[in-house]
C-alpha cells in the first residue's frame, strides 16, 4: 500500500477512483495557519508534488511560529520578496492564468526583480515584503528601466506590473506579512509613457505561400497550424498544444470545425460549407481544408508527431517556433512571419471585410469590443475603404445641400412672378 504524504487523506469516489485531499488538522486552523485545504486530484504523482509544496509552506509557517530557523538551504526566508514570488508561482492565479509559453518570461522577470541591488548593496529578494514602501517601489522602477544602452521602458513596465499582481495575489493568502496601511506599494507607480510596438500581421497570400511551401518540404503540421490560426483565429499555443481535435472536424450533422479558446473558455463551431437553394455547395475554406488533408491521423488531436511507432504527442511550442523561422527563411517570407502574425492577419481580414464588431467577435470569440479592436490592424485597404465611405458621405451631403438651395432659389424667384400675375 502506498504511503500518503503528511496531511493528505484519501477518499473513494463513486466512480471507483481514489481522490486525494490536503487537510490540515483543526488545531492549526485555530492557530490561524494561512495554508488552505485543497483537493489534489486523483493522480498520485501530481498529488505528491503539490503536497510536497504545501507541506513545505506549512513547515516554514510552523517554524516561524515557533521562532525556529527555516529548514532547507535553498528555501527563501519566510516573508521576503524571494518567498513572495515562490508563493505566487504555486498559486492558482499563476498556474491557471499564466499561459505555459509565457512562464519563461515571468520567471526571467521575477529573477530580475529579486536580483536588483538596493542602495545598501543587498538583493531586493532578500528584503522583507513589509519593507517595500511606495517610495521604495518608485525607486525600484527607476532601477528597472536603467540600462546600459538607454531606458528599458518595456522591461520596467513588465516587472512593475508583475510585482503589482504578485503582491495582490500573495497578500490575499498571507495578509499578516503585509503592512495594513499600504498593502500593495506597486499600485500607483507612475511609469513613463512609451511608444508601443504594433504586432504585425501577415496576409492571406503569405499564409498560403508558407503553407504550400511547408507541405512541399514535409512540414505538414506547421502548414496546418498557420492555416488554422489565420482562418479560424485559434490561438497558436492552443493549436500547437493539441487542443484542436479530429472529433470536432466534420463530425456532426453539419460540416463545421470546432475551435476551443482556452484563454476565454469560448467555443465556436465554424461552418465549412453551405448548400444553396439550387443545390450548389459553397465551400468557405476549400484551400484551408486541402492543407489539413495532408495531416496524418495519429490520435484525437490534429497536430501531433510520432515519436515512436504507434505513439504520438503534441509538439513543444519552441520546437514549432523553430520550424516557422526555418521555413519562412527558406521560402523568402518576411521576418515578422509567426503564428501570432497569422492570427492577427485573420483578424485584420475580418475588418477589411467590413464586418460589424458583433459579427467579427462571433468568429473570433473575443468577449469585449476593446480586446477585439486591438487585433484589427490599420492596413491601407481599411484606410482606403474608410476614405471612400467618408468621401461618399461628403458628396451625398453636398448634393443634398445643393438640391435644397436650388429649391429655395426657385421659390424666391417664383414669388414676385406669381404676385404680378395675381395683380
Amino acid at each position: 500500500m502506498l504511503r500518503l504524504p503528511r496531511h493528505v487523506i484519501a477518499k473513494h469516489l463513486a466512480s471507483g477512483k481514489t481522490a486525494f485531499y490536503y487537510n490540515l488538522p483543526s488545531k492549526y486552523r485555530a492557530l490561524k495557519c494561512p495554508i488552505s485545504n485543497e483537493p489534489l486530484g486523483t493522480d498520485f504523482a501530481e498529488m505528491t508534488k503539490r503536497a510536497e509544496t504545501l507541506n513545505g509552506m506549512f513547515d516554514e509557517w510552523d517554524a516561524k511560529r515557533k521562532g525556529e530557523p527555516v529548514s532547507g538551504p535553498a528555501a527563501p526566508k519566510y516573508g521576503t520578496v524571494d518567498w513572495l514570488f515562490r508563493e505566487y508561482r504555486t498559486s492558482k492565479a499563476y498556474l491557471e492564468k499564466v499561459a505555459v509559453r509565457s512562464r519563461d518570461d515571468y520567471e526571467w522577470a521575477m529573477q530580475e526583480v529579486c536580483n536588483t541591488p538596493t542602495k545598501k548593496g543587498d538583493r531586493v529578494g532578500d528584503r522583507l515584503v513589509k519593507t517595500i514602501s511606495p517610495r521604495g517601489a518608485d525607486k525600484l522602477y527607476d532601477k528597472f528601466i536603467a540600462g546600459a544602452k538607454g531606458e528599458r521602458l518595456r522591461t520596467g513596465e513588465k516587472m512593475t506590473v508583475l510585482c503589482r499582481k504578485a503582491w495582490r495575489v500573495v497578500r490575499r493568502l498571507f495578509p499578516d506579512e503585509f503592512p495594513k496601511d499600504v498593502p500593495n506599494p506597486w499600485v500607483g507607480v507612475t511609469m513613463k509613457t512609451r511608444t508601443k510596438n504594433k504586432k504585425l500581421a501577415v496576409t492571406r497570400d503569405e499564409v498560403y505561400a508558407f503553407a504550400h511551401g511547408c507541405i512541399e518540404h514535409g512540414e505538414v503540421e506547421a502548414a496546418a497550424v498557420a492555416v488554422i490560426c489565420f482562418e479560424w483565429l485559434q490561438r497558436p499555443e492552443n493549436v500547437v498544444g493539441g487542443h484542436i481535435k479530429w472529433t470536432g472536424y466534420r463530425s456532426g450533422k453539419k460540416p463545421t470545425i470546432r475551435i476551443e479558446h482556452h484563454k476565454t473558455g469560448e467555443i465556436v463551431d465554424h461552418p465549412l460549407e453551405e448548400v444553396l437553394e439550387d443545390g450548389t455547395v459553397v465551400k468557405f475554406y476549400e484551400e484551408a481544408e486541402e492543407a489539413l488533408s495532408h495531416l496524418k491521423r495519429l490520435g484525437v488531436s490534429m497536430i501531433l508527431y510520432e515519436f515512436e511507432k504507434g505513439k504520438a504527442k503534441p509538439f513543444a511550442f519552441s520546437t514549432m517556433q523553430h520550424k516557422v523561422q526555418r521555413m519562412r527563411k527558406e521560402l523568402g517570407l518576411p521576418a515578422h512571419f509567426t503564428f501570432d502574425a497569422c492570427r492577427h492577419g485573420g483578424m485584420t481580414e475580418l475588418e477589411e471585410a467590413e464586418l460589424t464588431d458583433g459579427q467579427g467577435r462571433a468568429l473570433s470569440a473575443h468577449r469585449t469590443q476593446q480586446s477585439y479592436i486591438g487585433y484589427a490592424k490599420r492596413t491601407e485597404k481599411r484606410v482606403l475603404a474608410a476614405t471612400r465611405k467618408r468621401h461618399a458621405h461628403r458628396l451625398a451631403n453636398e448634393t443634398a445641400t445643393s438640391v435644397q438651395n436650388e429649391q429655395q432659389n426657385r421659390v424666391q424667384n417664383e414669388g414676385p412672378e406669381r404676385s404680378a400675375i395675381a395683380e
